[in-house]
């Protein structure tokens, strides 16, 4: 998320297609965060099936290995248009669904020891508890 906001920043300051900086700038900030998409969780990016995980890889690997010679700026600065916002909302949609199974997992796990705390010491520590 946090090249995506630096792509709009950089976005923000001028035109890509026209400064050299900031190209490089946001050239560099796509490839973070392609790479940083390829090391999402399969289920996450199952969820979001109008992302084009496969084509954001490749373009990865385009922007690290330059495998094109030059990239175009008026592609690059296409691919941020069009793109950028619906992975945008996506990785949005992943971080709440992952911090609410965060939540979920918390009070699991809060309620799992108020449990064993109430039944006492387990009898594989050869301690029993005696009702009073």
């Amino acid at each position: 998320m946090d090249c995506i906001a630096k792509i709009r920043r950089i976005m923000a300051r001028g035109d890509i297609t026209e400064d050299d900086i900031l190209y490089d700038a946001a050239v560099r900030n796509l490839q973070t965060m392609s790479e940083a998409t390829q090391r999402l969780p399969k289920e996450l990016k199952s969820a979001h099936p109008g992302i084009p995980w496969t084509e954001i890889s490749g373009f990865r690997n385009i922007l690290v290995h330059n495998y094109l010679g030059d990239i175009d700026p008026v592609a690059i600065k296409s691919v941020i248009e069009e793109h950028l916002y619906p992975l945008e909302l996506a990785m949005h949609e992943m971080l709440d669904s992952s911090a609410e199974k965060q939540k979920v997992t918390a009070l699991r796990e809060a309620s799992r020891r108020v449990m064993e705390r109430r039944a006492g010491p387990s009898h594989k520590s050869g301690r029993h508890r005696i009702p009073l």
